[in-house]
């Protein structure tokens, strides 16, 4: 997802895209363990893609005050 599509979701909807890329994280982090992670690159995306809804929930926060 890029910047503008996340600006465009609801605070709640963010938190349940923030809560999935928390279960993807640990879901990679698991396989990468077990050594069944095939592609290492994914652990990286899906930490900025945390970091971006994050950033972005944060911003809703201060639009709101």
């Amino acid at each position: 997802m890029k910047a503008e599509e996340i600006r465009a979701l609801s605070p709640k909807e963010l938190e349940k895209q923030l809560e999935a890329a928390h279960r993807e994280l640990f879901d990679l982090r698991f396989r990468l363990a077990t050594r069944q992670l095939v592609n290492h690159r994914e652990i990286p995306r899906v930490k900025k893609k945390i970091a971006r809804l994050k950033t972005i929930l944060r911003e809703k926060e201060l639009e709101i005050r």
